[in-house]
């Protein structure tokens, strides 16, 4: 399973989450996406899973599982201080890509790729993802090939395009049809 990348990691409460929780959710055939921890006065705990190969997205009944799992395993090793909700989810068409193999997945498609430290001047990208190089990040941006470093992204997703809609929901339906 490829390592996490991204703001989540920098987060001690996340990474510690993330490191309680992973193995169980690979164990029941899932990838963690993404964990983040949102809301002032209430809380909220946001684990995002999806299948290994980013094939369709999880359903409620998955969810559901998830998140019992990771509500039993967090209950035990309480790392959180304080009161907070669990939300459990799909990271849906326009995901965030928080592993370096995501960037191969979604090759070809529009992409926002936010970084820690500028590249030529720039900590914000919008392009064509070009998959992934030497540990960085290919993407296609005004026509020119650029390079990210793996380790200085922030945050990346993909931008909701008929595209992608039309490649997401296409392969849900090539999906159902071999049923």
């Amino acid at each position: 399973m490829a390592e996490l990348i991204g703001q989540q990691l920098k987060d001690p409460l996340m990474a510690k989450v993330t490191a309680i929780i992973e193995p169980s959710i690979n164990a029941l055939g899932f990838e963690l996406v993404r964990v983040s921890m949102t809301g002032r006065d209430h809380n909220i705990l946001q684990i995002m899973a999806d299948r290994p190969d980013a094939k369709g997205n999880i359903n409620v009944t998955e969810c559901a599982e998830i998140s019992r799992t990771v509500s039993a395993l967090l209950d035990v090793e309480d790392p959180i201080s304080g009161a907070y909700h669990l939300e459990v989810s799909s990271p849906g068409i326009d995901r965030p890509l928080t592993r370096a193999p995501h960037f191969d997945v979604w090759k070809g498609f529009e992409a926002k790729v936010e970084l820690v430290m500028a590249v030529n001047g720039r900590r914000r990208f919008s392009g064509l993802l070009d998959g992934v190089e030497d540990n960085a990040v290919a993407l296609i941006v005004d026509g020119e090939r650029v390079l990210l470093p793996l380790a200085d992204v922030a945050k990346a997703k993909l931008v909701l395009t008929d595209e992608l809609i039309a490649h997401v929901t296409g392969e849900r339906r090539n999906d159902e049809n071999a049923e």
